[in-house]
């Protein structure tokens, strides 16, 4: 029978799953246009987040924000 502490290890495991789940690894080249509004994506994003293939916007609705 697990105790408290073998619950807790197993919630924090399957939590941190999930949010590593979630991460994507960007890398390459970025977009110069958003894939999902077409507007174009400024090059101060492109240098910060590369590999990024949505706007500012876009990126935040799909990260649920």
């Amino acid at each position: 029978m697990p105790d408290f502490a073998d619950e807790a290890a197993e919630r924090s495991a399957t939590y941190l799953a999930e949010c590593l789940a979630r991460v994507r690894v960007c890398s390459g080249v970025s977009a110069t246009h958003c894939g999902e509004c077409g507007e174009r994506i400024p090059e101060g994003r492109r240098v910060a987040v590369p590999g990024c293939r949505l706007c500012v916007d876009c990126q935040a609705v799909a990260e649920g924000g």
